[in-house]
């Protein structure tokens, strides 16, 4: 059977897809499918009668109404999320006329699309092929990284700070069901009692307010397993759950294994990574998530045997016939999971506290106890069901404070003084390149009846940081969120307009789109600041831009920077 690209759509939209409407609200919207439609979740309680299991394993042969042999390119799906090719014309719209580029907003890079589902596609090929190189990956949080931890510059700082982390994740797996029977006194052997394997445990991330940094974050995370059916019909205890507690600003994105992201990047490989995806509609030309594929065991395998091998049993007709119609239900297992492991390609943003965690793996599904197998040729049955695996992905946590503004200049402009000046931070300040090693936030407050606005330092970027040069390029992100921008120009500099224009082109468009713009001149103390100010003011008038003088050092025209900037920020109240 040839399933349609929108019957495939929908199938994924109704098993959990639908989670993903939105990135703030995503968690909530997870539809709940009901028990007639997956008759998996129709397995009879525990101590099922031979009636009950019979009538189950029967409803088995039917999948959504269709038969289960319907859907055997299940057996035929991807092993793999991803695949590392060798960069070639397939990967470029100049050689390929069915290249697709697209761009997702909040992560600001442009992906590939060099495969596209066709309208008649089945479950096994109904994937989009998107197409990124390594250098995409951001997974160094600064140009230091690299050195050990002795050559490492220190900031100078009490409060340890982290802004990115890159974490692997694993859900945990289904704990296996037990072969037993009944026993007691005066019966050597009962009716089987065997009960079912817990589930794994889930992976969940929550934003709190009482966090400023990533730096208590792991490397690792791993979710309990789930225990193992036990006699008697006891079910096994479901494995305990994993809670991430970030902070708010944090935002979430997938990524490949950063060993291969690493080893390409440093062999200069000239390869991308091939990344299975999917729409977010029946109709969509853009993917919007990734695609997760467990490694677990294929259809109709994952028995577990008591005395005899598999072998035995697969001579067996009475096991054959069973078998065929497990398959059934270990296809809707499959189904489950496929509509369930997948992540948007753009990421899940944190902007404010969590109000409830958001899942991001899930834990696979307990195995089925011998209990469950009891049918009219099968009196004794001697197997169970092993538990599904988890899953394990990597992912990046990426902290963006969350400023009203942000300081932007070259290193010594005076950022740091300038917010020692008019806050209650305590930035680090000295008279050498990148004394700023870390971002700071300061508060500035207002008036009695008006709300303090918050401000954004960080280290300071020069010409070229575009192309990976000095380190100020790493934090811009902490300004991408902020509702203005500050130019902090250095008097003392030769050409103030020239260092502007260098800023305004580092940062580029897309962090200066729909946000406010002030320029302060600092060190207006010094000889020849009044003309050099006066080209400043000149060139921002032109901009639309305010511009204001300051002397951070002795606190000169201080209130007046604080007005302009509480305006600026949008906090200011006539």
């Amino acid at each position: 059977m040839m399933l349609t690209r929108r019957t495939a759509s929908l199938w994924k939209l109704s098993c959990g897809q639908s989670r993903f409407l939105s990135s703030s609200s995503f968690q909530y919207a997870r539809r709940q499918p009901d028990e007639d439609e997956h008759p998996s979740t129709n397995i009879p309680d525990n101590a099922p009668t031979l009636d009950e299991n019979t009538e189950w394993l029967n409803s088995l042969e039917h999948t959504r109404g269709k038969k289960v042999n319907e859907f055997e390119e299940l057996d035929m799906l991807p092993e793999n999320t991803y695949e590392i090719k060798e960069r070639s014309s397939i990967d470029s719209p100049e050689t390929n006329p069915d290249f697709l580029s697209f761009k997702l907003k909040k992560m600001k890079k442009t992906y590939g699309v060099i495969g596209k589902p066709p309208l008649d596609a089945t479950l096994s090929n109904s994937f989009f092929t998107v197409t990124s190189p390594a250098s995409d990956y951001f997974i160094a949080s600064s140009p230091f990284s690299s050195l050990s931890s002795k050559r490492r510059p220190k900031a100078d700082s009490t409060q340890p700070f982290s802004d990115l982390r890159v974490v692997k994740l694993k859900s945990g797996s289904g704990g296996n069901g037990n072969v037993s029977f009944f026993r007691d006194a005066g019966v050597a052997q009962g009716p089987p009692d065997g009960g079912d394997g817990g589930d794994g445990g889930n992976v969940y991330v929550m934003a709190v307010p009482e966090l400023s940094s990533l730096h208590g974050i792991r490397s690792n995370y791993i979710a309990q397993d789930g225990s193992s059916g036990q006699a008697g019909q006891l079910d096994g205890k479901n494995g305990a759950d994993v809670y991430i507690t970030v902070p708010v600003g944090t935002h979430i994105s997938w990524c490949p294994d950063p060993k291969e992201i690493r080893s390409i990047l440093k062999s200069y490989d000239d390869k991308v990574f091939h990344i299975k995806a999917i729409g977010d509609t029946e109709v969509s030309v853009i993917p919007r998530f990734v695609q997760f594929f467990r490694e677990s065991y294929e259809i109709g395998k994952g028995w577990i045997f008591k005395e005899k091998d598999e072998v035995y049993h697969s001579e067996k007709h009475y096991f054959v016939d069973l078998n065929e119609k497990v398959k059934g239900f270990d296809r809707q297992r499959r189904y489950s999971e496929l509509g369930a492991d997948i992540f948007p390609l753009d990421g899940i943003d944190f902007p404010e506290p969590s109000k409830e965690p958001v899942l991001l793996l899930k834990g696979g599904k307990g195995g089925m106890g011998n209990m469950h197998f009891l049918t009219s040729d099968i009196r004794n049955p001697r197997f169970a069901k092993v538990g599904r695996r988890g899953l394990a992905q990597n992912f990046v946590f990426e902290l963006k404070l969350l400023a009203d503004l942000g300081l932007v200049g070259f290193p010594n402009a005076g950022k740091s003084t300038l917010l020692r000046a008019i806050s209650n931070a305590r930035p680090r300040v000295g008279h050498w390149k990148f004394t700023t090693l870390q971002p700071t936030i300061g508060t500035i407050p207002l008036r009695i009846d008006q709300p303090p606005f918050t401000v954004a330092d960080i280290p300071g970027i020069i010409k070229g940081a575009s192309d990976n040069k000095g380190m100020g390029l790493n934090f811009l992100r902490h300004v991408e969120r902020s509702g203005g921008i500050v130019f902090v120009i250095s008097l003392g500099s030769e050409q103030p307009v020239d260092d502007l224009e260098v800023l305004i082109n580092e940062m580029g468009e897309e962090r200066m789109a729909d946000k406010n713009v002030l320029i302060i001149a600092t060190k207006a103390d010094l000889e020849g600041s009044f003309e050099k100010f006066n080209e400043l003011r000149t060139y921002s008038d032109k901009m639309n831009w305010k511009c204001v003088p300051c002397c951070a050092m002795k606190k000169e025209n201080i209130e007046r920077v604080i007005e302009l900037m509480a305006e600026c920020s949008g906090k200011l109240v006539d």
